[in-house]
């Protein structure tokens, strides 16, 4: 089967996280991406490095489907370079600091010169103002678009979040902006700037607090466990605040992951009161209905707790299960990673590589039934350079060679 971006050059210019996820998952996608390095390559090729001499896990999971060439875009022969492979381009992706691209000569203006049909994105840390000159990083994007705020217990410091919302989220909604270009392309013929914030992004993922700071206008607001109200949205440790209450219970034996999260709807309240041995509550006007127990959800999940830390959440799960209560169990990322489900599904793999061996890293989450992802391994640094110069930009052998002596590629 032919992939949904075949045929679709990227240059990529990324680095680190943000860019790179986006990239990564254009290449899952089809598409053929073409990993722009400078002589010393991406950083995080050294970075976190668990085996010496080898690139990083850090570099090797980001990086899966591309190919590698290296280039000094600092040097005349370098700019003359990347203005030929901006020709032979669909999309160029950057996440360089702002105005980095720029300097080098490469306008937005320039570029669409160049190529008129080129998607030219980039990710920043924020938008125009104040901010803009700001480092950013993933839990500055997180502090800066509403995250931390909102995330942890009422009487703690505010918390980062483990999943990357800061710089993976950015390169998600990176290749939406890029593909709707794409897209849009065909009818226009023409390419467009895309710009996405990394702050932006993380706003994005928050906007049921930004939904919840609007309802405290008219109040307190119930769903929460929270006991008293200022004039903004609250940390709330593991509650849900939807209109369906959740927290984390734990599970026997007690360890840091021995938990499972529970949802209590209205139709799970009754399997629920026998499951904990509390059968009488079921009709109980104090308990029986959401509204009733609203104002107590402390108390209704401490109730619960006393039933689950007496089982394994193995077997929690499958008692709530059982009466379709909507439940998870907290899995370690030990546990993910030898989770037999994921396996199967390919979101957890085994890739071959020429340094490291084999590395496991995450399937391709976008499942496309005409367009299924193969991954193959992240690129060697400069590993393309002969293929690419040579065969596809049409450079000589000693060229190529003067190149390299001259530290251009």
């Amino acid at each position: 089967m032919t992939k949904a971006l075949e045929g679709v050059r990227v240059l990529d210019m990324t680095h680190v996280q943000s860019g790179p996820s986006a990239t990564q998952l254009l290449a899952w996608l089809g598409a053929d991406v073409i990993k722009l390095e400078a002589p010393s390559g991406d950083i995080t090729r050294t970075q976190l490095r668990d085996l010496p001499d080898a690139d990083s896990l850090y570099f090797t999971m980001l990086n899966c489907n591309k190919r590698s060439i290296t280039l000094n875009t600092k040097t005349e022969r370098g700019k003359e370079l990347l203005t030929t492979l901006i020709t032979r381009s669909d999309i160029l992706v950057e996440n360089f600091g702002p105005g980095a691209v720029d300097r080098m000569g490469f306008t937005w203006d320039h570029i669409h010169t160049i190529n008129p049909r080129l998607i030219y994105a980039s990710i920043k840390g924020f938008g125009d103002g104040p901010y803009t000159n700001f480092k950013a990083y993933e839990v500055v994007a997180q502090a800066m678009g509403g995250s931390m705020a909102t995330t942890g217990f009422p009487d703690g410091p505010p918390l980062a979040t483990g999943a990357q919302i800061g710089d993976s989220g950015t390169g998600i909604h990176t290749v939406a902006a890029i593909l709707a270009a794409l897209y849009q392309r065909e009818t226009t013929g023409r390419g467009q700037r895309v710009n996405v914030a990394m702050q932006h992004a993380v706003l994005n993922l928050c906007r049921v607090k930004l939904r919840d700071q609007q309802r405290l206008t008219h109040g307190p607001l119930p769903e929460y466990p929270n006991d008293d109200f200022t004039n903004e949205v609250p940390r709330s440790g593991n509650a849900s605040g939807g209109g369906q209450p959740g927290w984390a219970v734990k599970c026997a034996p007690g360890g840091p992951n021995d938990y499972v999260y529970v949802i209590v709807q209205p139709a799970g309240w009754k399997p629920i009161t026998h499951l904990i041995g509390r059968p009488e509550l079921a009709d109980d006007p104090d308990w029986a209905t959401p509204e009733a127990r609203l104002p107590q959800l402390n108390k209704m999940f401490q109730l619960i707790e006393e039933w689950t830390t007496t089982l394994p959440k193995w077997d929690v799960l499958e008692q709530l299960n059982t009466h379709n209560i909507p439940c998870g169990p907290i899995l370690s990322t030990k546990e993910i990673i030898e989770d037999p489900s994921l396996i199967a599904n390919d979101m957890i793999i085994d890739v071959p590589h020429p340094q490291r061996g084999t590395f496991k890293t995450v399937g391709s989450p976008l499942k496309l039934s005409d367009s299924p992802t193969t991954i193959t391994t992240s690129p060697l640094l400069g590993q393309h350079n002969e293929e690419i110069y040579i065969n596809e930009l049409g450079l000589g052998d000693e060229e190529l060679r003067l190149l390299k002596s001259n530290g251009v590629i």
